[in-house]
């Protein structure tokens, strides 16, 4: 399928192989194990405790030669479909996200996630990000003010934004859609305070027609997110914060199927009184120095 055809179909005809393999492809591009330095002994520790884990398995439930086959022909599919990103981050990174951030000060964080995409356009607060003409959905006026654990205004700030559509669906993920549709990196004032004009995005079911949706509906679970926005805060010398912000009275924020939504993460929206249409929601960032610890 050539680049024309892919941007002539409409976002909701993309494919979990598409999504999957870009998630792989960006992951792959990311630099994320360009310093990898793991000692020996760490691998043989996380590895041997990995496979001692999958072998109890084994004996407690008695696990049969055609389940066992199973499991060899799924993990040979998250391959090829490219899921392994989705697959990791909605089952495994609330865990990693919950223990690398125990000691860090200030502002909560949660997963990334796997549709993160690096270099957005840069905007200046107060900023609206890309939408289309007619762009459905509510409009959400997000603000907000960045300190340090003292209580001191930092400058420099930025906040980097992402977040689904009315469908439940990305852009650079699913066909037929902006490049950089409700994508942004806003600079904060001198006084760290920004404004990002958006608008409420939707709960949505990660891709059911891949390897990872074979799993779920083997298992009879769910697929759903409930609506969040995506956020990456970060200043020069103080540890940077991903978030997912979510909105209250989703039916999904007690189940949602990764596991990554937190009571401090939030949002509290209200009518706009400024004549405005949609909603505000504010939400402020503590972030700590680089190296403070609780």
């Amino acid at each position: 399928m050539t680049e024309t055809q892919v941007d002539i179909r409409n976002e909701n005809e993309g494919t979990a192989v598409e999504a999957g393999s870009k998630a792989t492809e960006r992951f792959t591009a990311s630099g994320k194990l360009s310093e990898l330095n793991v000692p020996k002994e760490r691998v043989s520790l996380l590895a041997g405790a990995l496979i001692k884990a999958a072998n109890d398995i084994v004996v407690e439930h008695e696990v049969t030669y055609e389940e066992f086959n199973a499991l060899k022909a799924w993990l040979i599919k998250v391959g090829t479909d490219g899921e392994w990103p989705l697959f990791l981050d909605v089952w495994l990174e609330h865990t990693v996200e919950d223990v690398n951030s125990q000691e860090r000060p200030g502002t909560k964080g949660t997963i990334e996630g796997p549709y993160y995409v690096p270099g957005s356009p840069e905007l200046a607060t107060p900023a609206t990000v890309l939408m289309r003409d007619g762009e459905e959905g509510t409009p959400l006026r997000f603000t907000g003010q960045f300190t340090d654990t003292n209580g001191k205004a930092l400058q420099n700030a930025q906040v980097e934004i992402w977040h689904a559509d009315a469908a439940g669906f990305y852009s650079q993920y699913a066909p037929g859609l902006p490049e950089w549709l409700f994508r942004a990196t806003v600079k904060a004032d001198d006084q760290g305070r920004f404004e990002i004009n958006t608008m409420r995005p939707a709960p949505y079911q990660i891709p059911t027609d891949g390897a990872c949706g074979q799993l779920i509906e083997a298992a009879g679970w769910h697929a759903w997110r409930p609506a969040h926005i995506h956020i990456k805060v970060s200043a020069p010398g103080y540890q940077p914060v991903t978030q997912q912000l979510y909105f209250p009275g989703d039916p999904h924020n007690a189940d949602d199927i990764a596991s990554a939504v937190k009571p401090e993460l939030m949002l509290d929206p209200k009518p706009r009184t400024d004549g405005g249409a949609g909603e505000d929601v504010v939400y402020n960032y503590v972030l700590a120095k680089e190296g403070e610890t609780k």
